[in-house]
């Protein structure tokens, strides 16, 4: 049985079963299945600090607001959930036995738009910047449509579209640092419209080898288009070692899930988070959430 046909025939097993309140599963399609949902939390306005150009001063009170993972609240439910997501996917960037090539260029993505791609990578990305030994550059690569900067409160700049087009760029003249320890963000830059042959030229694949390879600690996180949508995410998934796929539960159909997973079958690790499914059986915990992006 392939890859595809495994996907699909989850989904099917998962989706007799919606009743009842709110949640989201997160799958391993390889080498495991593991599962995760979502909780909406409340909180208060607190005032941003100063940013420089180079610096960005997310507001942790508005990201928890909003349900995303945060280092003063490390014992929420949604914290919890992505010590979950993440561990597989740390698992396979450390693991000798099995080797992965790019194992620590981690892409996430969708089938459609609206699915919770963004929400995930954002979620993912300070959930590994957590742990003690790692470092984590959170990629905005959705080029055409990017969704990062209104989730995580910070302004649209230079970022990857430039320093891919202009060689007198370096990467730390458009990278932003964060008051999250451990996270810096590469915004997605100037809108192209040639940007799917800047993703697939040969300075993308030199940035790709810079971002890898300069820190061994290092991990990058990509929130990509959506595959069907455009063939930026289909040339950027040739260079990922691993794929988050994220599904919208009871609204995307299951052609495009087929479609959009046979775009990166070549892709050595692939996980499935089905988002916004509805008390699933094999659900960790019994909260609900109530949002999505």
């Amino acid at each position: 049985m392939s890859l595809i046909e495994k996907a699909v025939e989850r989904l099917d097993e998962l989706h007799p079963k919606v009743t009842g309140a709110d949640s989201s599963v997160q799958q391993e399609l390889r080498p495991s299945f593991t599962e995760i949902r979502e909780q909406r939390f409340g909180g208060s306005p607190v005032k941003s600090g100063p940013a420089t150009a180079n610096e960005v001063t997310l507001d942790l009170v508005k990201l928890h607001a909003s349900g995303i993972v945060t280092p003063d609240q490390p014992k929420t439910l949604i914290a919890e959930e992505f010590r979950v997501v993440k561990r597989p996917l740390l698992t396979n960037v450390t693991n000798p036995a099995a080797p992965i090539r790019n194992s620590n260029l981690i892409m996430v993505t969708s089938s459609l738009p609206g699915e919770g791609k963004s929400f995930t990578a954002a979620n993912l990305a300070i959930s590994i910047a957590m742990e003690l030994d790692r470092t984590v550059l959170l990629v905005d690569a959705d080029v055409a449509r990017p969704s990062l900067p209104r989730l995580m409160g910070f302004s649209e700049d230079r970022g990857l579209l430039d320093i891919l087009q202009d060689k007198t760029l370096r990467l730390s003249d458009v990278l932003l640092k964060t008051n999250i320890p451990k996270l810096s963000i590469l915004p997605a830059g100037t809108r192209d419209t040639q940007s799917t042959e800047l993703l697939a030229s040969e300075n993308m694949g030199r940035l790709l080898s810079e971002l890898s390879k300069r820190y061994a600690d290092r991990i990058i996180i990509f929130d990509s288009p959506p595959l069907l949508l455009t063939t930026e995410a289909r040339v950027l998934a040739a260079r990922m070692g691993q794929i988050v796929f994220v599904v919208r539960a009871e609204e995307t159909p299951q052609s495009a899930v087929r479609e959009a997973l046979g775009t990166i079958e070549a892709c050595p690790v692939k996980l499935l988070v089905l988002n916004q499914a509805r008390n699933v059986e094999r659900a960790a915990y019994g909260y609900g959430y109530g949002y999505g992006y």
